[in-house]
């Protein structure tokens, strides 16, 4: 039902911390919580890093566990760079299917001032495009993930405020935070997305052009979020390079995976590693040699 009135601390959440360094495989957790191996970032050499560690759906009340767990992570060395990220889930119970639509014009609305608010890194912008007007007029249409479900590369499936999410695990996601272990940060972002949620559901109308004002009118904090990390010079080659190689090989993906998308293109010794996410999600991944006369198709890549 919405809209609904539901006090922000009483709506349930999830947040995925990103982190590098450290030993991931080894870090005790508290009842619930999970540690993804498979969601690595990227260290200060290039090498993958660091995992994603996430708690079980709780409360403000419940908070403390944050804390815990963050001083457990810092213990083996864990931090953050520029290629962590923070998202918070926060549950839809309440509201149901019913809020999705008001959270597609929320976003529309209020999406470009929360993502100011949060400071997200430029280069993590891919990570969290925006809600347009075409997925909102097609949610209407068609009330399915697919609607709300960002046309590009993998990355950028999942939009800044991602309504996709509640048909997943029954929540909103919002993606716009930058990473951190820092315990006040991380629990500034979590609450300003809270109060958001909950303000959306009680069909509550915010400042749509200025940050501060809407941090004021929602009651959150108006800093102390994580601040933009910058990349390194090499990162940014690397992303030069695969923004220009992606129109190039982008019909020879078509033709190795069917409804395959470029997710990520790398040099290796023997050429250029192209790796391709399939519809499901895993990933295929092969070796492309460059020759004068055209690309060829060296090998498959097998790790």
């Amino acid at each position: 039902m919405w809209p609904k009135t539901v006090d922000w601390k009483n709506l349930r959440f999830g947040v995925e911390i990103e982190f590098i360094d450290g030993n991931p495989e080894h870090v005790e957790l508290l009842p619930g919580w999970v540690m993804s191996l498979d969601e690595r970032q990227i260290d200060e050499t290039g090498a993958e890093s660091g995992s994603e560690l996430k708690p079980p759906p709780i409360r403000w009340d419940d908070r403390e566990q944050i804390r815990v767990m963050l001083k457990r992570l810092e213990a083996q060395g864990a931090t953050v760079n520029w290629s962590c990220g923070l998202h918070v889930h926060i549950g839809l119970e309440p509201w149901g299917q019913d809020i999705v639509l008001p959270l597609l014009d929320a976003a529309l609305l209020y999406q470009q001032a929360l993502q100011a608010l949060l400071q997200t890194s430029e280069h993590r912008l891919i990570f969290c495009p925006p809600v347009t007007p075409v997925m909102r007029q097609g949610y209407t249409s068609n009330p399915s993930p697919s609607a709300v479900r960002h046309l590009g590369r993998p990355q950028s499936h999942r939009c800044g405020i991602n309504t996709a999410a509640w048909f997943d695990v029954g929540t909103v996601e919002i993606r716009y935070g930058n990473g951190s272990l820092n315990i006040d940060e991380i629990l500034n972002t979590i609450e300003l997305c809270l109060r958001f949620v909950s303000a959306i559901g009680a069909g509550s109308k915010l400042a749509d052009d200025d940050p501060h004002t809407m941090a004021v009118e929602l009651g959150a904090p108006t800093k102390g979020y994580p601040a933009p990390i910058s990349t390194p010079r090499w990162y940014n080659e690397r992303t030069w390079l695969e923004e220009a190689l992606i129109p190039v090989l982008a019909p020879f993906a078509a033709n190795l995976v069917e409804g395959g998308e470029i997710h990520h293109i790398l040099p290796v010794a023997d050429g250029i590693l192209v790796a391709i996410e399939q519809p499901g999600g895993a990933m295929c991944k092969y070796v492309f040699a460059p020759p004068s006369a055209g690309w060829e198709l060296k090998r498959e890549h097998v790790e």
